[in-house]
């Protein structure tokens, strides 16, 4: 299957559907944690999208290695919101292995490049 826009890419498709969860997951009163882990949620799709847009192997590469260092924040501000009791155990898990199948889906992305 040839990908001729960026919305066909799988790992764009899953870093929405992880940035929605993220959405709707983190809208306490920690103004400043729940921006965080949204920018970061946001990044992953944005950043695989603006590459892609590039037209260019290197560039997309480089927007893609940009993409997996934003999921390992997600990853990273779930563990700090699973200690600060900010999310459930079920949302951290479902989160967190969307996060991590993202971030190889982006590595085997990066190696075809």
């Amino acid at each position: 299957m040839k990908i001729e826009k960026f919305e066909d890419i799988i790992a764009w498709q899953k870093a929405k559907e992880m940035t929605i969860m993220i959405y709707k997951d983190f809208q306490g009163n920690d103004v400043d944690f729940n921006r965080q882990i949204k920018r970061a949620g946001v990044s992953v799709m944005n950043n695989i999208a603006e590459g892609f847009e590039r037209r260019t192997n290197n560039e997309f590469r480089q927007f893609l290695f940009i993409a997996k260092g934003s999921c390992g924040e997600v990853r990273s501000m779930l563990h700090l919101g699973k200690e600060l009791n900010k999310v459930s155990d079920g949302s951290f898990k479902k989160i967190f292995g969307l996060a991590e199948e993202i971030s190889k889906i982006l590595s085997g992305l990066i190696k075809t490049l």
